[in-house]
């Protein structure tokens, strides 16, 4: 039986995949999270009224900051060349924040790890930048929305079924 991890080599052990061989191609991967607080947090986030600053801005850059180094957290990740990373935080209720975040290059790889490091990281800034106010913060639904480019083509949420 044929192994499809990609990861593991013929015996079994985690190996960074060669992708020397790979052609180029535009990839792009957006990844989401929602983070929900207090409704009294969010007006305290939306009005800059919490000691730390500005928090959608710190948030924003620190998910800029992660996509860049998702390669020094994740083991088998290959160090990519990003030419493009948006992180945007909406409200989408009185308690919730939808993190959002996009990353693209032309490569020989996709970027679906960076954009999942990077809204997952803009979510923990989120927490941070807010836990003086409201612990009970929850971080939940992150998860890829959509990615393009590569061999296996383009992939979104939206179009699997259940």
């Amino acid at each position: 039986m044929k192994n499809n991890l990609t990861h593991l080599d013929s015996q079994g052990h985690a190996h960074m995949v060669d992708v020397s061989d790979k052609e180029n191609s535009k990839r792009t991967a957006t990844a989401t999270a929602i983070v929900e607080m207090k409704a009294e947090t969010l007006t305290k986030v939306i009005d800059g009224g919490l000691p730390k600053g500005d928090v959608l801005a710190t948030a924003r850059i620190a998910g800029i900051q992660a996509c860049k180094k998702t390669a020094d957290l994740i083991p088998l990740c290959h160090p990519l060349m990003l030419t493009k990373v948006k992180v945007e935080i909406d409200v989408i209720s009185a308690t919730q924040l939808k993190v959002s975040c996009t990353c693209s290059l032309s490569g020989k790889t996709g970027v679906e790890m960076e954009a999942l490091t990077g809204a997952s990281v803009a979510s923990l800034t989120l927490y941070d930048m807010c836990k003086a106010v409201d612990k009970g913060i929850i971080i939940k639904e992150l998860g890829l929305e959509s990615k393009t480019g590569g061999k296996s083509g383009d992939w979104s949420k939206e179009n699997v079924s259940s």
